[in-house]
């Protein structure tokens, strides 16, 4: 599972079901502090499930993103 960095709201998800990302690419967007902070993938693989959506609170070290 890819996890939030820091609690804050999710403002933009870049990824989709099923699709393949490669390490680093960005997954997601936490604002935090009227900080926009990226999320990205520790690994290449396949996104699952996604966990979080667009305005959601998240809290650190909360699952947003689950991967194969």
């Amino acid at each position: 599972a890819l996890n939030a960095s820091m609690t804050g709201n999710i403002w933009k998800i870049f990824v989709e079901h099923g699709q393949e990302i490669k390490k680093g690419e960005t997954i997601a967007i936490i604002e935090a502090m009227k900080m926009e902070l990226p999320v990205y993938a520790e690994e290449d693989g396949i996104v699952k499930a996604i966990i979080c959506r667009a305005g959601q609170t998240v809290h650190s070290g909360e699952p947003l993103v689950y991967m194969e």
